[in-house]
């Protein structure tokens, strides 16, 4: 049996190997050109995503033992990434997240699960599982920005989706908007690919509930698009067709909820 830790490693490895192979395959003009991710062209994406491994790397190194990440260390990194080319993000990318996922699959199982890290923006240090999960909410999200620009029917990774649903419950505090709808709701939600179900309560605040009694509204959705609806990456062109939603709300309804960040 692998634990949590061990199946967000390999999360993590089976994309870096999928990206790392697009990204060999783009030309300079695709490197240039818009992605998924709003207002950002493909290359930004790939720096986006190098930047964030070369910190996580400094983030694993200094709970190792090594020199701890002071607080001017992120804005260095990404001046210097935002000062690259295209060209050098997109080998800057390859080269910093083989480095990060290959430094996670070096650790072995004592230091998968006693190991603590302080990523700086929670209130405790925190097990691999959880900060090799963070890493891999970041990077299967702006894999599909990428992945979406070249296949219009593009899906987060089905390494990554289930081990992502935790994720969003906690990201739901920043990325929901219930206001937006007006009024409150409650939703059940029934993932497929893999099974679950839970409620969705919509009011002052978003929460994850109990699966309700009574729903105002039923949505069902593969995890993967529940992912990217949860992140603002389902507008109509990217929803699959087994998405539905039932009752008294629409699935505009819960975009508008579900703006993206």
């Amino acid at each position: 049996m692998t634990t949590p830790a061990d199946r967000t490693i390999h999360a993590l490895r089976t994309g870096h190997d999928d990206l790392a192979r697009r990204v060999s395959g783009l030309s300079p003009e695709e490197l240039r050109a818009p992605s998924a991710a709003a207002e950002w062209t493909i290359a930004q994406v790939l720096s986006h995503l190098g930047s964030g491994a070369e910190i996580a790397l400094a983030a694993l190194g200094g709970a190792r033992g090594g020199e701890v990440p002071g607080p001017d260390f992120n804005p260095q990194v990404w001046d210097r990434w935002n000062a690259m080319t295209p060209d050098e993000q997109a080998a800057g990318f390859v080269h910093a997240n083989e480095e990060l996922v290959a430094a996670y699959e070096s650790l072995d199982e004592a230091t998968r699960r006693d190991l603590r890290l302080d990523l700086g923006f929670l209130p405790e240090p925190v097990d691999v599982a959880t900060a090799a999960g963070f890493r891999l909410n970041e990077f299967a999200l702006h894999h599909w920005d990428v992945e979406v620009t070249f296949d219009p029917k593009a899906a987060v990774s089905a390494d990554a989706a289930p081990l992502l649903i935790d994720r969003v419950a906690f990201l739901l505090r920043w990325v929901a908007h219930p206001g937006n709808l007006g009024r409150p709701a409650t939703v059940l939600v029934r993932l497929t690919e893999p099974e679950a179900s839970f409620g969705l309560q919509l009011a002052e605040a978003a929460a994850l509930v109990d699966t309700p009694a009574e729903p105002d509204a039923v949505l069902a959705v593969p995890t993967e698009a529940w992912i990217r609806l949860a992140t603002g990456r389902l507008s109509p062109e990217y929803t699959p067709a087994d998405v539905t939603v039932s009752g008294d709300l629409t699935l505009d309804d819960l975009r508008r909820v579900f703006p993206g960040f």
